[in-house]
């Protein structure tokens, strides 16, 4: 396999493994849980260079995982409590553990150069170096099969918990009403969103990332507000944002995780801006029909 379409196919295969979550995350208005997670898994990194003392060990990437499941579990024991909404959740969650990390870094580490980009640097271009090779025949990037193998462990998720997830996402007093196992379904969501996120920053970073979980989502809910279409969209605009951000940043010699998040950016701009032109005449006779009624002389 050559190195161009290796880094093509890694592209596409993180941004399926991201997108499918991320589908959820939008539903439920979590889709900034992302953003979260970049931050709080300081502490996780700190705690597995403490045990290994090497930067390049897997151990500080488990340990990632773990803090960001903290955050997402935190995250979702606050929401579920119903007392306290939106993303206010994440807010209170991430800044403790973040701070926890900067704590234990300066009673520790200050000799050594230790943050979240130490580790989860994230460039698809180098993640693809490390080649898969058998008998001599190169395969591919190695990373390509992991973030394939998550791909079809988060489809595989999705098929079988898709009444609960989707109840959930727009009822969940219902859902639990109904005895669909929502906290089970919940957490193994949750846990697989933390190994997910972490799992793509090495590969593609964490704005990257987070572009590749909120915008094809965001993009399809343009297009159809019916689930199963929004989820065949989000997909979509996934392998079609991975493919073509990738083709322009190799005519343009840009980086391509930069390149790619311009490249969402412009797909919804255009879906957008397109919707608004579709819907205009539509809003048009209603707008004047509410304000005749409300012009028109009481009786």
């Amino acid at each position: 396999m050559s190195f161009v379409i290796g880094v093509l196919g890694l592209a596409i295969m993180t941004a399926l493994a991201c997108t499918l979550p991320g589908t959820f995350l939008v539903l439920r208005r979590q889709a900034m849980l992302v953003d979260a997670i970049s931050h709080a898994i300081l502490p996780g990194i700190v705690a597995g260079y403490f045990f290994t003392h090497d930067l390049s060990s897997p151990l500080l990437i488990v340990g990632a995982a773990a803090a960001g499941l903290a955050v997402v579990s935190g995250s979702e024991v606050l929401r579920r409590s119903g007392l306290i909404t939106g993303d206010a959740p994440q807010g209170l969650v991430f800044p403790a553990l973040f701070s926890l990390g900067i704590i234990l870094i300066s009673a520790e580490f200050t000799d050594i150069h230790l943050d979240t980009h130490t580790v989860l640097v994230g460039d698809l271009n180098l993640a693809a170096f490390d080649q898969l090779t058998i008998a001599g025949v190169s395969f591919g990037p190695q990373y390509l099969y992991v973030m394939a193998g998550l791909a079809l462990i988060n489809a595989a998720f999705l098929a079988v918990c898709y009444r609960p997830l989707t109840t959930q996402s727009f009822d969940d007093e219902f859902a639990r009403s109904a005895g669909l196992r929502g906290g089970m379904v919940s957490a193994l969501f949750m846990l697989l969103t933390a190994i997910t996120v972490t799992t793509a920053f090495y590969a593609a970073g964490a704005v990257l990332t987070l572009a590749l979980i909120i915008v094809p989502p965001a993009t399809a809910l343009l297009i159809s507000r019916r689930v199963p279409r929004f989820i065949v969209w989000s997909l979509a605009v996934a392998v079609g944002g991975a493919a073509g951000g990738f083709a322009v940043s190799y005519l343009f010699d840009a980086p391509t995780s930069a390149g790619m998040a311009v490249f969402y950016a412009a797909i919804f701009a255009v879906v957008f801006i397109v919707r608004e032109l579709v819907n205009r005449p539509k809003r048009a006779p209603r707008a004047q029909r509410a304000e005749t009624h409300t012009d028109s002389p009481a009786i």
